[in-house]
């Protein structure tokens, strides 16, 4: 019988998962992960959950243990605290100190999810493992999940194809009300168990208060790009990201504003007005951190700004030193630095670039 280790989360997705592989005749072992301690981590300011008397990673771990009680299955845990910090959390604060905004998902995958743990599962004996990704995996291709609205294969696109070699994603082929549907009849705790949301990991925070455990406030300008005045003070860059309107600093104006801009050297914000502002926009970017899953490398593709972000028509032309530009001549509006960049031809995920730089018209934009 062949043995598969799951990434038992807690969630209901996972617990799936697991279930639905045990149908299908494996001997399945659910391995738990404890990435983040707020107490070593210092997350004080800005987390809700101090004053609990059970911390949410674990009411996460018996829940999954329940499960994997249900399902008649054996239940490890390991810690990837120190792991985490060093390869996902002092890149988060790296990228902040930048002016840009990262997405710590993408990393946790490639160096967490799909590293520590897969060597993790095969001192387990483990000659595949399973997680409950959104997501399809058809010969060595990986395809977006059928569930388009919870699709997860944007947070898999820095993974290398060795990565995804021995890969099972199960609720990858249905839809989540289905994935409920099926916990419910199981009789599983986790059926009707809200999804977890905020920073990979560690969950919802008061975003500018948690950051403040790490990065001190640098509060600098705000310009209203539009006629250049100065219209208020914010707390630093990297609070702050393209396309946000809420909890900018602009005190008594109830006009639509928006994040358009950083000037990491002056320290300045720039905001325009109006949802359809030319500042928004932009026709191409550079990507940096190149990766490819698949074999194919286009010219022609479509590309993903963020999750669950529209899918624009765009060429790639290949730089050296692993960068691309991407050309998206119809336009896209909030274009994020820091961000990733996801290739796809129809339902197959091609890989990623991280967004470094942002173009219009064929200029740089300076308030970028």
């Amino acid at each position: 019988m062949e043995k598969v280790v799951v990434g038992i989360s807690g969630g209901v997705d996972s617990s799936v998962a697991a279930y639905l592989l045990k149908q299908e005749g494996y001997e399945v072992i659910g391995l738990f992960m404890r990435n983040w301690d707020a107490t070593l981590n210092n997350d004080i300011a800005g987390n809700p959950t101090l004053n609990q008397q059970i911390c949410p990673q674990e009411q996460d771990y018996n829940d999954a243990l329940a499960v994997c009680t249900k399902l008649g299955i054996e239940l490890h845990r390991v810690d990837f605290i120190k792991e985490y910090w060093d390869l996902v959390f002092t890149y988060f604060l790296t990228e902040l100190k930048k002016g840009r905004t990262p997405n710590p998902d993408l990393m946790c995958n490639k160096y967490i999810k799909f590293d520590a743990f897969i060597k993790e599962a095969r001192k387990l004996g483990a000659s595949k493992i399973a997680t409950g990704h959104y997501a399809q995996i058809v010969g060595n291709k990986l395809l977006r999940g059928v569930d388009l609205n919870k699709d997860q294969t944007y947070f898999l696109a820095q993974l290398k194809p060795d990565q995804l070699k021995d890969v099972l994603f199960p609720v990858g082929k249905l839809t989540k009300a289905e994935v409920r549907k099926i916990a419910l009849a199981q009789g599983l705790i986790t059926a009707q168990k809200k999804d977890s949301t905020g920073i990979c990991f560690i969950g919802e925070r008061n975003y500018q208060k948690f950051i403040q455990n790490y990065l001190q406030p640098n509060p600098g300008p705000i310009i209203n790009i539009d006629n250049n005045e100065l219209i208020g003070e914010h707390q630093g860059l990297m609070n702050y990201t393209i396309g946000q309107r809420r909890a900018v600093g602009i005190n008594g104006n109830n006009d639509r504003h928006f994040v358009c801009g950083k000037d990491l050297a002056n320290n300045t914000l720039y905001v325009t007005f109006g949802q359809d502002s030319e500042y928004l926009y932009s026709d191409a970017c550079l990507l940096e951190q190149v990766n490819f899953i698949s074999a194919t490398e286009p010219t022609f593709c479509t590309v993903k700004f963020r999750y669950r972000g529209a899918d624009h028509a765009a060429t790639l032309v290949y730089q050296n030193n692993n960068k691309v530009i991407v050309k998206y001549p119809g336009r896209a509006k909030a274009v994020t630095p820091g961000q990733a960049c996801v290739f796809y031809l129809g339902a197959e995920c091609l890989g990623s670039g991280i967004i470094k730089t942002l173009y219009k018209d064929g200029q740089k934009l300076w308030y970028l």
